[in-house]
């Protein structure tokens, strides 16, 4: 476990230099820069383009840009936006708790609600509920998550006036301790439904299709054939199995947590990292643009190292066919 391990962290570390170093480039060569804001719109005099320029190093070449970037990361400092003038981990640190709360929270519930569907479904495949799950699953996949953030919005708070429409508190109230707990869980109900609305249709089809494709293998038929009930064969042998897809997922969907909720957090006006992100692309904020993208990298990278190792728990045949 130890050398499996090894090598899947040297992998994840060659992954985030390659992922920073296309990064950069990308957010540094695209059309517009930080100066033309920073200076304002009422015709900035060239001096102070220049002076400006000058000062945040944007006149270096493109790889002495890197490097004097790489230096900065080295010594565990982000660097400072260029638009806010605050130091970009300060920024993100803002802003991740509540992209966090609302992000997790949804994918955890999106997983156990799509998985036991799509188990259930598997398990009674040809059913009413089977064929209803289905096209329920192909409705909500296909509907874009910014529309339907905005229908529930048109309907629980619009129309029935049951839920708040934005926001994570009641800025006119000053709610504290258990209050102040409510207030933050009612503002959720609605982006935490978009999320998982969203999300639970990828982790019933994957369930679904994995616990029949298990089932249909010959072992499992040779199991039956042996008197074993099938419910100690699916809770030892298809589950088991079938599992390892959705934890594929799942560590790819918690890999892109980050990122994946931008367009609901815009939506609901939540105060994630959502706005900050398009901020950033809108303003090229260089630093704060490469700072989320490094997160979402190490993000990626460190998502992947832990599927790895939980595939290697549920099944060691993995590590042991790397090694061979």
């Amino acid at each position: 476990m130890i050398t499996y391990l090894r090598k899947r962290i040297i992998t994840a570390i060659l992954v985030i230099i390659v992922s920073l170093s296309i990064n950069f480039m990308l957010v540094h060569l695209a059309p517009g820069n930080p100066i033309s804001l920073i200076a304002g719109k009422d015709n900035p005099s060239p001096e102070m383009v220049a002076a400006l320029t000058e000062k945040y190093g944007l006149n270096d070449p493109l790889y002495i840009q890197f490097f004097k970037y790489i230096g900065t990361l080295l010594k565990g400092d982000l660097g400072y936006s260029l638009i806010n003038n605050e130091p970009v981990i300060k920024l993100i640190a803002e802003k991740m708790g509540p992209t966090l709360l609302l992000a997790l929270t949804g994918l955890i519930l999106a997983v156990l609600i799509g998985t036991a569907l799509g188990i259930y479904a598997a398990r009674h495949k040809g059913s009413p509920f089977d064929v209803v799950m289905n096209g329920i699953s192909y409705l909500f996949d296909s509907t874009p998550g910014f529309w339907l953030g905005l229908m529930l919005i048109l309907v629980f708070a619009s129309l029935l006036k049951w839920l708040p429409t934005a926001g994570m508190v009641d800025l006119r109230a000053s709610h504290t301790g258990f209050a102040y707990v409510l207030d933050v869980m009612l503002h959720l109900i609605l982006p935490l439904l978009t999320v998982v609305l969203s999300q639970v249709p990828y982790f019933f089809r994957i369930a679904r299709s994995s616990v029949i494709q298990v089932m249909a293998e010959d072992f499992i038929t040779t199991l039956r054939a042996t008197g074993m009930k099938e419910s100690r064969i699916f809770r030892k042998y298809v589950f088991k199995n079938a599992i390892l897809p959705t934890v594929t997922v799942f560590g790819l969907s918690l890999a892109y947590v980050v990122a994946g909720v931008a367009i609901i957090e815009i939506v609901f006006s939540w105060p994630g990292t959502g706005k900050l992100l398009m901020d950033a692309i809108m303003k090229r904020d260089y630093p704060l643009l490469m700072g989320v993208y490094l997160i979402l990298s190490v993000s990626i990278a460190v998502c992947m190292i832990l599927v790895d190792v939980i595939y290697s728990m549920i099944d060691p045949r993995i590590r042991h066919n790397e090694k061979g």
